[in-house]
């Protein structure tokens, strides 16, 4: 089995999508970033590597029985956790203790490359899923990947979190106020809004936000969150320790 030692590690815990499991350049210095003394490096079909990559569900049992216990974190047995790769995307995941990648991170550059450079000339591990895959249902916490791309971690999660303050809205079925809501991002169209019932006002708000990022989304955010102390302290999260944390030690 191909194994490799000193790996850097940032785990993202229950992300079901690939597009929030962050790459280096998106580390935070607040990030828990650990050293995985040894893991596994399986070379898998690309279906099965977006079913890792995209999804929380059950993996093959095949392959948790071969990588079982075979990683060390501070001299002690990880029971399943491994690096995978279709030749193309790369990522590492850890089940907790269960048959689902509940944590999953991305690579150092340096290190993508070394597993790169591994499974050149190998051939592909098949390990087969209990059942077929369905495709994937997206919905207010789960957005569709074209709805993030673009997007760097610092907008995804505002993103995420204004998602969260319209599910709010929803749920408190107050027309007037969603109707505000809109007439903030559709000042011109006062008239019209007053007259749309809640579901059609709600959806309409629903797309103007699903659709790209910018700095009118971000105006957006911050208004509609304001007075919500859980809320706000996402946000601060969100926009604190933007930086990377390019530290010298996993450079």
């Amino acid at each position: 089995m191909m194994v490799m030692h000193d790996v850097w590690v940032n785990w993202f815990e229950g992300e079901e999508n690939g597009y929030n499991v962050c790459p280096f350049y998106e580390w935070r210095k607040l990030d828990d970033i650990e050293l995985v003394d040894l893991i596994p490096v399986l070379y898998i079909e690309t279906r099965l590597f977006n079913y890792i990559e995209n999804d929380l569900d059950d993996l093959p049992k095949k392959m948790l029985d071969l990588i079982q216990n075979q990683t060390i974190v501070k001299g002690d047995p990880v029971r399943h956790a491994a690096i995978v790769t279709d030749g193309s995307g790369i990522i590492a995941f850890d089940t907790m203790g269960y048959q689902i990648p509940l944590k999953k991170s991305r690579l150092i550059p340096r290190q993508e490359r070394k597993v790169l450079q591994l499974v050149q000339q190998r051939s592909r591990q098949y390990f087969s899923l209990k059942r077929d895959w369905p495709e994937k249902e997206y919905h207010l916490f789960s957005l569709p990947p074209k709805a993030m791309i673009g997007l760097v971690r610092r907008e995804r999660e505002l993103k995420h979190l204004t998602m969260l303050a319209l599910d709010g809205l929803k749920q408190g079925h107050n027309l007037d106020e969603v109707h505000y809501w809109l007439i903030e991002w559709e000042p011109d169209c006062y008239t019209e809004v007053k007259k749309l019932s809640f579901e059609v006002t709600w959806n309409r708000l629903y797309h103007h936000i699903q659709d790209g990022w910018s700095v009118k989304h971000e105006h957006f955010c911050r208004a509609i969150i304001k007075g919500n102390p859980l809320f706000e302290q996402l946000w601060n999260q969100a926009n604190g320790g933007i930086e990377s944390t390019v530290l010298k030690r996993v450079k």
